[in-house]
């Protein structure tokens, strides 16, 4: 098999298919960062490391340039793991095993780390470059992005010396970001007592798998089906049975990743387990009824197992079905003022139980500060209600469009130079870690671009190639015109 080596610039594939031999996970970062130090050291370039572990590397500007003002280059290095069900992978030990597709390159079975080690990459290979022209450069290597923007949030004045910030961390070619989501974590915990499950119990698995997932922002308006939300149906239709408790729940593993998987262990006494599954099998028809344009693999599955030891007890499964069933989730409202642009948006990403406990995360996002914190309010009144702990934290700030940005006109000219047409101008509803590094840095003038990645955060995620090749040959145009 032809590997990404050998793909068109051979600069920036050389050094994403280093990055894929390296785990990085968020929260898991330590040998990225090691790589990153060891590389500019070896360079011969300033390098350093904050408390946090963020890495900075300067470059000087080549000669003649040296009074151009000066370039941040900005991504983060860590990844979303996430894999199929079927797929063994241990994402703090195991290399991303990558393939060619066509003009698309992905991973077998896992998510792929192109968001954002193509950024990583291609600043990797700006600042291993003899021949390209520039002005003095920063590049500003983050961690944790993407579960809860540690390294962003980290930032202190007086670190960086710029005064553009170009975030490579955008995933349509042809399009620049001037505009952003922010967001904020929702922490929910129930406490709850249970029952020993008595003889003539059958207990059950339920099993929902094979949805699409994908990004809890980019992709929360098309419609695809939340496994949490799925199983908290079905959950609830059961619930008319007189005879019917939970054992255990598990559904989703990231806050910014639309579920793709969850299940439950559920009891059910032996005399009422035909009308339980007859209630279980025609709301899954329904429910595969409804997605089945947007989610034709969805598999909804029921198998007797071995015997929980343990239930939920019945006033304490009442609160948290109602509960989780009746929590927002999905698009809550689209921008007045961006066409197609979601507003405000919450995902329901992870419902887990311990034994003690019930864990629920959300993440709500919103380009409107006061529109985050009201759905934010409207889910505590919800879960406080039902008796849960509910804790907000984590907000970070959304980022302002500048449509007179002096980058944003050079980087308009550039591309219609090159390419002929006009580059779209957009607002993103995803968070990107622009917003922060503005409220430390406000004079930075700011823009997000890169090449096309679809399915970000999901096992499907995929990187096309001609426009690697093509952001590559914008990223130097750009920093060759920049003022």
């Amino acid at each position: 098999m032809k590997k990404i080596t050998a793909l068109q610039p051979p600069e920036i594939w050389k050094h994403f298919d280093a990055l894929t031999q390296i785990p990085r996970p968020s929260k898991k970062e330590k040998r990225v960062i090691e790589f990153l130090k060891d590389f500019g050291r070896k360079a011969g370039l300033e390098t350093r490391v904050d408390t946090v572990g963020n890495v900075i590397i300067r470059k000087p500007a080549t000669p003649g340039m040296e009074k151009q003002k000066g370039i941040i280059l900005q991504a983060h290095v860590d990844m979303v793991p996430q894999k199929n069900s079927d797929k063994k992978h241990d994402f703090e030990k195991d290399p991303i095993e990558t393939l060619i597709d066509g003009e698309w390159v992905k991973a077998n079975g896992t998510t792929l780390g192109a968001d954002n080690g193509i950024g990583v990459a291609s600043m990797l290979a700006v600042l291993e470059s003899k021949s390209l022209v520039h002005g003095p450069l920063e590049a500003l290597f983050t961690v944790d992005e993407e579960t809860g923007m540690t390294g962003a949030f980290a930032l202190k004045p007086g670190m960086l010396k710029g005064d553009i910030l170009l975030n490579l961390d955008s995933e349509d070619e042809g399009e620049l970001y001037v505009g952003c989501a922010g967001g904020i974590d929702g922490n929910i915990s129930f406490n709850y007592a249970s029952d020993p499950v008595p003889a003539g119990y059958i207990t059950h698995a339920v099993t929902i798998k094979g949805l699409r997932g994908g990004h809890s922002g980019l992709d929360i308006h098309l419609g695809r089906g939340n496994s949490n939300f799925i199983l908290f149906r079905i959950l609830y239709a059961a619930s008319r049975i007189k005879d019917f408790r939970i054992a255990e729940v598990e559904g989703g593993n990231m806050r910014n990743a639309i579920p793709r998987e969850a299940s439950a262990l559920v009891v059910v006494s032996k005399l009422q387990e035909a009308e339980w599954l007859k209630t279980l099998e025609n709301t899954a028809k329904t429910i595969k009824n409804e997605l089945r344009s947007r989610e034709p693999d969805l598999k909804i599955e029921i198998q007797k197992t071995s015997r929980a030891k343990r239930m939920m007890k019945k006033s304490f499964q009442k609160r948290l079905i109602a509960a989780i069933y009746a929590c927002p989730n999905g698009v809550i409202r689209m921008s007045d003022d961006v066409p197609d642009l979601v507003e405000t948006s919450t995902n329901l990403a992870i419902v887990k139980t311990d034994g003690k406990h019930v864990n629920v995360h959300c993440l709500l996002r919103s380009s409107v500060n006061s529109a985050k914190l009201a759905l934010a309010d409207r889910m505590r009144v919800l879960f406080e209600m039902a008796g849960a702990k509910v804790e907000f934290k984590g907000s970070y700030p959304g980022w302002k469009p500048n449509m007179d940005s002096g980058i944003m006109k050079v980087m308009m000219k550039v591309y219609e130079k090159k390419y002929g047409i006009v580059p779209v101008v957009k607002a993103i509803h995803a968070g990107l870690e622009c917003g922060l590094i503005g409220g430390v840095y406000p004079k930075l003038d700011m823009i997000s671009f890169g090449p096309t990645i679809r399915h970000p955060h999901s096992p499907d995620e995929k990187v096309n190639i001609p426009s690697v090749e093509k952001f590559w040959s914008f990223l130097r145009e750009t920093l060759k015109n920049v003022p």
